[in-house]
């Protein structure tokens, strides 16, 4: 069985300050990412998530399209990047101030 502490520091560690701390009898964890003193994302992590492979790789994508989206970037995008087996990157988000393109009409 994978490290869990090893995939999430994978997904995060070249963006994001890591850290995880135990919150409870239960082996439930607080991840906690930062980015230049600012936290980015919370997320607590239940014993059952971290310690089944599928679950978790679905949290950690869950961050990072939540991620993503703070940031600006497409919900259509993030998606499509993501079920594309993260062939593809990201466009840069729009610029502040200027209206999001919007799709179809």
């Amino acid at each position: 069985m994978d490290n869990p502490f090893q995939l999430i520091t994978d997904a995060f560690a070249a963006d994001y300050q890591i850290n995880l701390s135990i919150q409870g009898l239960d082996g439930s964890i607080m991840l906690t990412l930062s980015n230049n003193g600012r936290i980015v994302a919370k997320r607590m992590i239940s014993a059952e998530q971290r310690n089944d492979p599928a679950r978790l790789k679905r949290l950690v994508q869950s961050i990072q399209f939540g991620i993503a989206i703070e940031q600006g970037h497409s919900a259509v995008a993030v998606l499509e990047s993501m079920t594309d087996g993260g062939t593809r990157s990201l466009p840069p988000p729009p610029a502040k101030g200027r209206p999001r393109p919007t799709m179809g009409l």
